[in-house]
């Protein structure tokens, strides 16, 4: 199945789809592949009930694709659905929350299961006492399986830590607010490490770059890039107005404004969006941050 081209569309009103959000049931499927993970999603609609029983509309018929090599960003205004989504697609949908639509893996309707997937969030969850080396061997130990040799588990945690390229600071301490250790550029790429161990197909990414300055972004970015392009790894990642060099990394692109989808597509192509395309986004919504977001991804594009 081929990346759609990108398509700028109206907001028209659509009925959501009524199907709940279906993951379980096995079904042949037109993107069933030998190697790595194809995720797509079809209709994918959210609404949330607040404490009064009211339903408010998060998602609304989300459509996409995410090919396994490659990384695909989910990028729109504070408040467009982008981390919805990703949760969504991740099987980590809050029980306030009611999803509705088709998620497909490799063509099947089924469960995320152990290992074929995993999930960075935003805040680092790390001890700070102890050492690079120390953390990622301890997870290594506790995620691997039982069956798995100590030498063995302990050797692809060293491999990670390569991959993830701490070997520099696999010594050191990872630190915190209290005791010095480690960037926080460092830290983030010892969280994804240690969800890389179980060598999954499928890595989500809330915010990688949140709280990093441009060059830590870029280097937890370009790592992620690489290690998608060498291992296979399909790679979604939800990111706010990353720098243009973080921008250029990405292989697709999904836009999000209010909770639906504004384009669809290869990266470069968004630098293409012409004034009527820019004028149709920005009458979507009158929500400067949004406009803002779109001008800053337009100005971003093109200079690269």
């Amino acid at each position: 199945m081929a990346m759609a081209s990108p398509v700028l569309r109206r907001w028209t009103p659509t009925p959501s789809p009524t199907t709940p959000l279906n993951v379980a049931s096995s079904i042949g499927g037109e993107h069933e592949t030998g190697r790595g993970v194809f995720l797509t999603w079809r209709d994918v609609s959210v609404t949330a009930v607040d404490e009064k029983g009211r339903h408010k509309l998060i998602l609304d018929q989300i459509t996409g694709c995410a090919r396994p090599g490659q990384v695909l960003a989910l990028m729109g205004a504070s408040g467009s659905g982008k981390t919805t989504l990703l949760d969504t697609l991740s099987g980590r949908l809050g029980v306030d929350m009611n999803g509705t639509g088709d998620i497909l893996i490799n063509g099947r309707r089924k469960r995320l299961s152990y290992g074929t997937s995993a999930y960075v969030t935003q805040e680092n969850t790390l001890m700070t006492t102890l050492t690079v080396r120390e953390a990622i061997h301890y997870s290594a130990q506790l995620q691997l399986p039982g069956s798995m040799l100590l030498a063995k588990k302990l050797a692809r945690a060293d491999r990670a830590i390569r991959e993830m390229g701490l070997g520099a600071v696999a010594s050191s301490r990872i630190g915190g607010r209290v005791c010095k250790g480690i960037s926080g550029g460092e830290r983030k790429r010892v969280s994804i490490c240690m969800e890389l161990l179980a060598s999954p197909g499928l890595l989500f990414l809330d915010e990688p770059t949140s709280g990093l300055d441009s060059a830590a972004a870029y280097h937890v970015m370009a790592h992620i890039a690489r290690l998608a392009r060498t291992t296979g790894t399909t790679v979604v990642a939800a990111v706010h107005q990353p720098s243009t060099e973080v921008f250029d990394l990405f292989n697709g692109l999904c836009l999000l404004a209010n909770g639906r989808m504004v384009y669809f597509g290869p990266t470069p192509e968004a630098a293409e969006l012409s004034n009527e395309d820019l004028n149709s986004i920005i009458s979507i919504s009158t929500n400067e941050d949004l406009v803002d977001e779109y001008n800053y991804l337009t100005a971003s594009s093109s200079s690269g």
